[in-house]
């Protein structure tokens, strides 16, 4: 005698029960693939109300309804009438699993951890529910920290999170703005002067290395901006000599900073 499943909890499921059993008994082949697309256009509304019930979270209702139907699909190759249970009880988890699933791994603009995804869920239900009760204000980190079970710290990650579903365009103009400031307009530039402090950083000490003469005709020609005629005439030399004295200590210091690169 064959096993009876259980009722199914809503009075427009449609009655599969003998096509599953059928289904289950087929082997591979056109006539059970013919099988399974008939139960699955029966149980297509139900997916479409799942569905539904994720509009308002910025998808399109039309791509909702292609990945609950995707949902609907692997319930139907999955269930297992012998087991007793009724499909309705096994295929809205696995189509509500596939549409959030589906959130997570596609709508998300920034790379979020699931943790952290789920404390954005617990707040914002939290908050919603609490707007009914709060007329007038928004519900503290306190508020929505007690009505979720969750730290007010954990509260404070979750609305953080709230704000990286979606991303705003570098081009857009920032509120307020009158005269097209943008975002990218508020953007840094890199630095030109880091490189010079790395590279000062790196010399300093081959520098103090050199021979006291060799220091002061470096400071004077690169910081004191004098001309090796100058610096010749300072120090009682020949400018010949002054050049070859500033060749060699700059050689001397760039083989150094490269050999301990």
């Amino acid at each position: 005698m064959p096993t009876r499943t259980k009722p199914h909890p809503h009075d427009d499921a449609p009655d599969t029960a003998d096509a599953f059993r059928r289904l289950a008994a087929l082997p591979p082949g056109t006539g059970r693939d013919a099988l399974k697309d008939e139960i699955v256009q029966a149980w297509l509304p139900m997916a479409d109300r799942l569905a539904g019930r994720f509009r308002s979270r910025g998808e399109a209702f039309e791509d909702l309804r292609q990945v609950a139907a995707l949902g609907l699909v692997k319930a139907v190759d999955r269930y297992d009438p012998e087991l007793g249970n009724a499909f309705e009880s096994y295929a809205v988890p696995t189509i509500t699993g596939e549409i959030k699933r589906h959130f997570r791994d596609h709508m998300w603009t920034l790379h979020v951890p699931r943790r952290v995804q789920e404390l954005r869920n617990k707040v914002r239900i939290a908050a919603q529910d609490l707007s009914n009760t709060t007329s007038g204000r928004r519900p503290t980190v306190a508020e929505i920290a007690e009505r979720a079970d969750l730290s007010e710290e954990e509260v404070r990650n979750g609305q953080e999170a709230l704000e990286s579903f979606s991303a705003l365009s570098l081009d857009a103009e920032l509120p307020g703005s009158d005269d097209g400031y943008s975002l990218s307009d508020a953007l840094g530039a890199p630095d030109p002067a880091l490189d010079t402090v790395v590279d000062r950083e790196a010399v300093k000490d081959r520098i103090a290395a050199l021979p006291e003469r060799e220091r002061a005709i470096l400071y004077m020609r690169f910081f004191g901006d004098m001309t090796q005629s100058s610096i010749a005439q300072e120090l009682g030399i020949s400018q010949m000599h002054v050049s070859r004295l500033i060749s060699r200590s700059c050689g001397r210091v760039r083989n150094e900073v490269l050999g301990d690169a």
